[in-house]
């Protein structure tokens, strides 16, 4: 089976609660569209979990990119856009991601450092004949098209926000993460959204009232995690 989960920012109750729902198979394959860090206290954490699973596929959020820039291993950049990266990267939530990243010995922080760096920005597959395209924020093709407004094709795909698909007649349903469905339904804001050949799975996880959602591709299924006091 093909499950697909997006932008867990830390809750390792969250996330934990959808892999007992899911209950892994050897065979089957977690697709997770970025951001696994910040915001809550367990990205890193769980960042070191997903690293070891053998089914587990993750791509670059933009929080993983802005770590990444923020400590900038192994690349000599000017300090002050290194202390520039680390500000923007603090002022999305960063910092608890960080003071882990600290108590970490220097080679299993470098060995999670080059992990991110080595993500990928999207995932081409096919599921009982269908094609999808997996994304955190958007496809990375399209970034001429919005070239003026980001400084480089991988900041545009980490980063974009979605409300339609530019070409509607492209056969393949695009699943996207990083803004919260809040946004685009607030009749619904923790269930998944479901646009014209685009869904969008970010519940809001990274918030407290919002929730984790899974999405299994050959059924359309979809998990939703359950937090503590629910029961």
């Amino acid at each position: 089976m093909i499950y697909v989960t997006s932008d867990i920012h830390g809750n390792w109750q969250r996330f934990q609660s959808i892999l007992d729902q899911i209950d892994l198979a050897p065979e089957d394959t977690l697709y997770i569209l970025g951001d696994v860090i910040d915001r809550f206290p367990n990205g890193g954490r769980i960042l070191r979990r997903i690293m070891k699973m053998p089914n587990a596929r993750l791509l670059m959020g933009n929080h993983e990119w802005m770590m990444y820039t923020a400590l900038c291993p192994d690349q000599e950049v000017p300090e002050w856009e290194r202390e520039e990266n680390l500000e923007i990267w603090y002022q999305n939530g960063g910092g608890v991601t960080h003071n882990y990243l600290k108590h970490l010995r220097k080679d299993a922080r470098r060995e999670l450092l080059e992990y991110v760096r080595r993500l990928p920005l999207q995932v081409r597959i096919q599921v009982e004949g269908r094609e999808y395209r997996l994304v955190h924020a958007a496809p990375v093709e399209w970034y001429p098209r919005y070239a003026g407004e980001y400084g480089s094709p991988v900041e545009f795909a980490v980063w974009h926000r979605i409300l339609q698909r530019p070409d509607p007649e492209e056969k393949y349903t695009l699943i996207v993460g990083h803004t919260p469905t809040a946004y685009l339904q607030a009749d619904h804001p923790s269930r998944i959204w479901r646009g014209e050949g685009i869904l969008d799975i970010d519940c809001g996880c990274g918030t407290r009232y919002g929730r984790l959602a899974c999405l299994r591709l050959e059924d359309g299924e979809v998990f939703y995690s359950r937090d503590p006091e629910e029961g």
